[in-house]
């Protein structure tokens, strides 16, 4: 298994080499040269499996240069009942016949970011040492990345980790769960602006090919590889635990941003996995639904990047649009070049109508959006009807579940996070404060440690310049 970039410009790569890093040097996002096929046989003998082999197995394949002894190894150590609270990982909760939640946000930081993210951690430090190299790893979060990927890397040998966020725009419990850190490798950034401005700030530091090499820079956002690869593996257990034979469609709906998580799916279902239909969940920032309801992608400034309650999907840019649209075109980097140029331009693309037309029926995507009462509306309906609580992001993945459901076919909703991180917009869906594990209470109370920088390259270099050589 070997790594191209989107625009065609990067020789193949291993694994080790594209898992430190984030965009391509041609400015792309890497993918494997071909996507592994699994039989029915296969997909038969991984069914029974318990989740960390069955993530072993999914894994291995994208893997070229870590002996599978090691991998199996790494990913023990991740998938554990100590990690992430039961040996049931990625459990599913039935809510009526063929509506599933696959709960995903039982890890360290209470989102489903910590299922790829530990693995990355554990990834990370054994390519390291087994390298002799040092990492600073710079990205951007919008609520749940960040905490992930300061819990999955405080206190790893060779990695530090400056992490940018907008501030002021996630709810309280997300910012007291990054900035109470106070690990030395731990670096938190406030910008002053929206999400998509401080993503712009690290895909210019990763655009600086100098600069990227001469201070060691990688990444850990959804660009990077080994988190898709991690998030498949999710799709698979979850396939499993609702089909009820193996072959049958089932249809999953993912609450998105970045297009990160969903394109996991996406990659699983290229690798045989019966997916049928792959609902795309918005919130008012619904550039993604505008893209597979009309086949314009058209991506938007700060000044229409709304603030929502659904924090961690406030994104207008989704980095990650660019995997699927690569197979979409048939892998024809040219033809991906030239619709990514109207992006630079700042006028976006319209897919053509035979491209559209595939979109939808060969790779089976379909979207929705939705708005704060429709939240609230959600997780109240949810609660009172099941006894579930549901956090925002996941009430709008419910929304465009039932908006999308058949009845005949299994619908897997997939958790976003957990309620405890939204209490205001819990209090006022369902009048009392979401569950909170006993060892987050008063997570707020505690001492915070941040630096504050305007929205500029030029004084996040600064800042990254001084502490990296200090």
């Amino acid at each position: 298994m070997r790594y191209i970039s989107t625009r065609g410009g990067m020789p193949p790569q291993s694994f080790s080499a594209i898992l430190l890093g984030g965009l391509a040097p041609d400015g792309g996002l890497v993918m494997p040269e071909v996507c592994p096929r699994l039989t029915q046989a296969d997909l038969e003998r991984l069914a029974p499996l318990p989740y960390a082999e069955l993530a072993f197995e999914v894994i291995r394949l994208f893997v070229d240069d870590i002996p599978e002894a090691d991998l199996k190894a790494l990913v023990a150590k991740t998938y554990t009942a100590e990690v992430f609270g039961s040996a049931d990982i990625t459990p599913i909760k039935t809510l009526a016949p063929n509506l599933h939640l696959q709960q995903l946000s039982n890890g360290p930081t209470l989102a489903f970011k910590d299922m790829a993210m530990q693995l990355l951690g554990n990834l990370f430090e054994y390519v390291l040492a087994r390298d002799d190299k040092e990492i600073n790893i710079v990205g951007a979060t919008s609520g749940d990345t960040g905490s992930a990927a300061e819990y999955a890397m405080r206190g790893k040998k060779g990695v530090n980790v400056f992490m940018l966020s907008p501030a002021g725009k996630m709810s309280p419990f997300q910012r007291a769960q990054m900035f109470s850190l106070q690990d030395a490798n731990i670096h938190n950034i406030a910008v002053k602006s929206m999400f998509d401005a401080c993503q712009d700030m690290v895909k210019a530091i990763n655009n600086d090919a100098a600069f990227k090499q001469d201070y060691k820079i990688g990444a850990v956002n959804s660009i990077n590889w080994g988190r898709v690869v991690a998030q498949i593996c999710y799709y698979f257990k979850g396939y499993f635990a609702v089909a009820k034979t193996v072959g049958e469609p089932v249809d999953f709906c993912v609450p998105s941003g970045n297009f990160g998580n969903i394109c996991a799916g996406h990659m699983a279902r290229q690798m045989g996995l019966p997916i049928r239909r792959l609902i795309v969940a918005t919130n008012e920032n619904d550039v993604l639904d505008e893209f597979f309801s009309s086949g314009g992608y058209h991506p938007r400034g700060l000044d229409r990047t709304f603030e929502t309650s659904s924090p961690s999907m406030d994104i207008t840019k989704a980095s990650n649009l660019e995997r699927f649209v690569f197979d979409l075109l048939g892998r024809d980097a040219g033809k991906l070049s030239l619709l990514w140029k109207g992006i630079d331009a700042g006028i976006g693309f319209d897919l053509s109508a035979d491209d559209f037309a595939k979109m939808r029926e060969v790779y089976g995507f379909r979207s929705s959006r939705s708005t704060h009462q429709d939240r609230l509306d959600n997780i109240r309906s949810v609660f009172e009807t099941y006894g579930v609580e549901i956090d925002p992001h996941t009430a709008d993945g419910y929304k465009a579940a039932i908006e999308h459901r058949d009845a005949n076919v299994a619908m897997v909703i997939l958790e976003t996070a957990l309620p405890a991180k939204f209490e205001d917009t819990m209090l006022e869906a369902i009048g009392q404060k979401p569950q909170r594990p006993a060892s987050l209470q008063n997570l707020e109370d505690l001492p915070q440690r941040f630096d504050v920088l305007e929205a500029d390259v030029a004084a996040l270099k600064a800042y990254l310049v001084e502490r990296i050589k200090a």
